[in-house]
């Protein structure tokens, strides 16, 4: 699964060398196994993430983007609900430049996808995100965010 619009469909090649690496490293890497920390792909270019938290309620969390990154987001055990909506139009409400984060208001309308054992979601700069989300309730997720240079 991708999300996008379709004025950015074609912006981005989501099957680039860079992106099948790090979707070849998650299909064949025993994440399971792996403690939380980072761990290079392909360099500093793909960087995966594992982390491990509770899910949160949804008020507790905030949207954000980075400007420097793609974000492809797979859940190794557990579920949450992943907040989405376009960063156009939204408001800032802080800036963290060092970790390529940028936060935002609530927005007035959004969706969410439910991310469970074994999905993934790619996100784009120009996507806004809400993860750790309560799915029904709290839960314990192990995750793998991947870090994709632009």
């Amino acid at each position: 699964m991708f999300f996008s619009n379709i004025s950015i469909a074609e912006k981005y090649n989501y099957l680039e060398e860079k992106f099948c690496c790090a979707y070849k490293w998650l299909a064949e890497t025993d994440i399971a196994a792996l403690a939380v920390g980072s761990y290079p792909i392909m360099g500093d270019t793909v960087v995966a993430n594992v982390q491990e938290y509770t899910t949160k309620l949804p008020e507790e969390g905030l949207f954000e983007t980075h400007e420097k990154y793609f974000d492809i987001q797979y859940v190794v055990s557990g579920k949450e609900q992943f907040g989405v909506c376009k960063r156009d139009g939204l408001k800032v409400k802080s800036r963290d430049e060092a970790n390529d984060l940028i936060f935002y208001e609530e927005p007035e309308l959004c969706g969410t996808v439910l991310l469970e054992e074994g999905d993934l979601i790619v996100v784009a700069p120009e996507d806004a995100h809400k993860p750790r989300c309560q799915a029904g309730g709290p839960c314990e997720v192990k995750k793998v965010v991947v870090k994709v240079a632009l």
